[in-house]
């Protein structure tokens, strides 16, 4: 759209500079879903979350390193290595096409399985009931967290593909590959008796299939039936999590401090002793070996009593700005292949961090999933900053942004 202008009685028209489509269609509270304000809003989330985390790590976990005769620093000089290397990796993944993306995706995700496969050999290592990690020269990983990224990528690349085939084929000879890497990826995750990654994997897959364009009745049959296994895995697959489920729903009380409800018994005392704004920064009574795994998986107990509900509710809010800047440019972007990942990686992450703090507040049994980018770990910190990489060049496909960023 030009407007013109006439010049004295020459009778000569004047072009002014063409109004761009993001100012004329996102106003008032549409502003919220202008593509630039997410683009950037994204990144601005992921960097302060990130930051907040590196802070929260140091402060829940002085006291176990200081118990350890460590130096106080050590687990936030180790939480700051990773997460450098994490940037480095979100740097790498943010400037990688997109078309290599979906020509690479099948090696990445059965790159992710023969990592995964390699917790079951002599590399593997066991931790808190789980055998999910590998250890090479005194350095521990996780592979579950770079199969849940593999699978971001290769899903949207299998679910186009199956669409192809449903103009000449059956859903299921379709869909047969998708089904297949679904199942393996579940499979290998399980065999390793981590459950919380499994469930993680299955809402990836979920959403995958919900936005791949999978028929909706289908979906739901698959959703009710996987919903069942799932469950029937957690509470018959180990004792342990039927006393988890337990501790969970209704047989705790504060006498039982002692027993398998002593970890969320203490959780609870945390978030309870928080109050409006905390008992300040560094003074958690919890974290002096009362609260396992404070820098952990309980981490947002630990910020709970420590920042209280403002301090919590802020670090909400920094997923929610996440997650609606990530469904705001994928509900414009046009390059479906784009708009699957950023929905997974959205669903991960999201859906990871509001696992994390049910099971802290006592809404969900204990499943030892890490709050992303805030809880200590290496690989889980790594990989999520290597996903918002991935998410960020998967934005770039919109077309506002895409315009921005060439005239910029």
């Amino acid at each position: 759209m030009t407007r013109t202008a006439r010049s004295g009685g020459a009778g000569k028209t004047a072009k002014t500079r063409p109004v761009r489509p993001s100012a004329r269609k996102y106003v008032g509270w549409r502003v919220l879903l202008n593509p630039l304000w997410c683009y950037w809003g994204f990144m601005a989330s992921v960097i302060v979350v990130t930051v907040f985390g590196l802070l929260m790590v140091f402060s829940s976990s002085t006291v176990d390193v200081i118990s350890s005769r460590k130096s106080p620093w050590a687990e936030l000089r180790d939480q700051a290595i990773f997460c450098a290397i994490g940037v480095a990796f979100a740097l790498f993944t943010m400037h990688v096409p997109e078309r290599l993306y979906r020509r690479l995706a099948i090696y990445i995700v059965g790159g992710a399985w023969v990592l995964q496969g390699l917790t079951m050999t002599g590399l593997g290592q066991g931790a808190y009931g789980n055998n999910g990690w590998i250890s090479v020269g005194g350095v521990s990983f996780q592979p579950a967290e770079f199969l849940k990224l593999a699978l971001c990528v290769w899903l949207p690349a299998g679910m186009l593909a199956a669409q192809r085939k449903m103009r000449t084929e059956v859903w299921w000879k379709a869909y047969s590959g998708v089904f297949l890497v679904t199942f393996v990826s579940f499979a290998l995750v399980m065999l390793g008796k981590d459950l919380g990654t499994g469930m993680i994997v299955a809402l990836i897959c979920a959403f995958a299939f919900l936005v791949g364009g999978f028929p909706l009745k289908l979906l739901g049959i698959f959703s009710v039936v996987g919903g069942a296994a799932v469950l029937g895995l957690f509470v018959f697959g180990s004792g342990n999590r039927m006393s988890r489920i337990m501790a969970t729903y209704g047989t705790c009380s504060a006498d039982d401090a002692q027993s398998v409800c002593f970890q969320s018994i203490h959780g609870n005392f945390a978030m309870g002793s928080g109050g409006l704004f905390g008992v300040g920064l560094g003074n958690s009574r919890e974290k002096w070996n009362y609260l396992p795994a404070a820098h952990n998986d309980f981490i947002f107990a630990i910020i709970g009593e420590e920042l209280g509900f403002v301090g919590a509710a802020l670090l909400i809010l920094g997923f929610v700005v996440m997650g609606w800047c990530m469904v705001g440019v994928a509900l414009q972007c046009k390059d479906p292949y784009a708009r699957m990942v950023i929905v997974c990686v959205g669903a991960w992450i999201v859906g990871q961090a509001l696992i994390n703090i049910a099971v802290v507040l006592g809404l969900l049994p204990v499943m030892g999933l890490p709050m992303p980018f805030v809880s200590a770990g290496g690989s889980a910190l790594v990989m999520c900053l290597g996903a918002s990489g991935v998410v960020v060049q998967m934005m770039r496909q919109q077309g506002d942004i895409r315009a921005a960023l060439v005239r910029e």
